[in-house]
């Protein structure tokens, strides 16, 4: 998911280099970051930041396509990502048209703003419906995680 986000186009290539940089380090040492999922977070970035490396460095040109023609390639490619976001987007619209009323806000709610904007958000959410942050947080991911499996499936279908 986290490679899909910014539309790498090998999105599973790049996770099982992450995985297995992970699991090389497991084989030698144990992770001491806390929590462990920082320390994954963070090999993540630096596999994707590779990718962004190789993908500048090798721009395939044989003799025979010239300099417009390669841009054109690059630009048909972001035009590719550009239709897999926005039919993700449309995929993400339907499946929140699908949820009941007060989930659709919750998770709407639960996800909008930035930094400290979001955290007051959320205590407020919490506060309005009288549970505890923590309660509200797993209620957001169980809201979340069916949202996934539904753009999933639509964009599957599609």
């Amino acid at each position: 998911m986290y490679f899909d986000r910014r539309n790498r186009l090998s999105a599973d290539e790049l996770a099982d280099e992450t995985l297995n940089r992970i699991g090389r380090t497991l084989e030698k040492t144990t992770i001491t970051i806390r929590p462990p999922a920082r320390y994954c977070y963070v090999v993540a970035k630096f596999v994707l930041l590779e990718d962004f490396r190789r993908e500048r460095q090798y721009v395939a040109l044989d003799e025979s396509r010239s300099e417009a023609s390669a841009v054109g390639a690059r630009l048909a490619r972001v035009d590719d990502g550009m239709a897999l976001t926005e039919r993700r987007l449309e995929c993400l619209d339907r499946c929140l048209d699908e949820l009941k009323p007060e989930q659709r806000e919750l998770v709407v709610d639960y996800y909008r703003d930035t930094r400290r904007q979001k955290i007051e958000r959320r205590r407020e959410i919490a506060k309005r419906l009288g549970i505890s942050m923590n309660a509200l947080g797993i209620r957001a991911c169980r809201i979340r995680s069916a949202l996934e499996t539904c753009v999933e499936s639509c964009r599957k279908e599609r």
